[in-house]
């Protein structure tokens, strides 16, 4: 069984969680209200998966997104799923862009359906990349230099971008878009020789290479 440790300060959050994760066949093995004691919990529990709040106590600011980032430290492989309730780039997209287990970022108010979600914790679980594709959009929309990489990519190639980065397949994106498969492997084919990066058929690789451009 995928063994998962959560922290948020929210109660019913948690609660909601707990009884939503168990039931689909995860192990909760531990539930914090802050990230007081969550290094020191992951270390006895070692679970597969950490799903924190990136605002915790006491300061309400990034304690979860600066325990991420020392869990990612200490657990290169641990998986990691971030949720928050603003859309926060920079610090995040630097998370995103470090090699290591699986790592995700879902805005809370727009986790509406529970079965993409539970299917966004299985993907960061098992290594692969689920981000909202709001943030994405966000961070695709950030200004950039003169120059920039990005701007050589048509409309349609950032909206492939976009949909890869928020960790959907070839076949997901070619279904989502009304494309054929062969169609958006095209188009991404484009999007990496744009970017100078080699086409990777690792899919977490792939997403993680696609997000090291997002930068502020």
């Amino acid at each position: 069984m995928t063994g998962v440790v959560l922290a948020d300060d929210s109660v019913l959050l948690r609660a909601g969680l707990e009884r939503l994760l168990a039931a689909e066949g995860f192990t909760v093995l531990a539930s914090l209200p802050d990230t007081g004691v969550l290094l020191s919990t992951v270390e006895a529990t070692r679970p597969d998966i950490v799903v924190l709040d990136i605002r915790m106590p006491p300061a309400y600011a990034d304690e979860g997104l600066r325990a991420a980032q020392a869990l990612r430290r200490d657990h290169p492989t641990l998986a990691i799923l971030l949720l928050s309730q603003y859309v926060e780039t920079r610090d995040v997209l630097a998370l995103l862009r470090q090699r290591g287990g699986g790592i995700g970022y879902l805005l809370k108010d727009r986790i509406t359906d529970i079965d993409r979600f539970l299917d966004d914790v299985r993907r960061v679980a098992a290594g692969g990349t689920a981000v909202d594709p709001l943030v994405v959009a966000r961070a695709l929309d950030r200004p950039r230099p003169p120059g920039h990489d990005l701007d050589a990519l048509s409309d349609r190639e950032r909206e492939i971008l976009g949909r890869m980065a928020a960790g959907h397949s070839n076949a997901g994106i070619a279904a989502l878009l009304f494309l054929g498969e062969r169609t958006v492997e095209a188009h991404i084919r484009s999007i990496f020789a744009k970017l100078g990066i080699p086409a990777e058929r690792d899919v977490n690789r792939r997403v993680l290479a696609v997000l090291s451009y997002l930068r502020t």
